[in-house]
């Protein structure tokens, strides 16, 4: 696979973290920032989806009334628990 060097100015604390991680683990720090680097993008992608999905539910009218909601959730602290709503 072919690879690019990407740099980054990293504040100290956080280039230290990385340091003691790599350590640990004994990998070194590209290997570090590496994983974590996919795992944020792959989260963010996923976010991306959830959102985009959201969006085509509101769209469609697929929503849950605002006062449900929070009678639902007043309920929580009220002793006297409701159901959720549902759509």
């Amino acid at each position: 696979m072919e690879t690019k060097v990407i740099t980054a100015h990293l504040p100290l604390p956080l280039a230290e973290q990385v340091d003691r991680l790599a350590a640990r683990l004994d990998r070194s720090r590209g290997w570090v920032v590496k994983q974590a680097l996919s795992a944020w993008l792959a989260q963010e992608d996923e976010r991306h989806r959830l959102t985009l999905e959201a969006l085509a539910d509101v769209e469609a009218g697929r929503v849950v009334d605002h006062q449900a909601v929070r009678a639902w959730a007043e309920s929580l602290s009220a002793g006297k628990r409701r159901a959720p709503p549902r759509l």
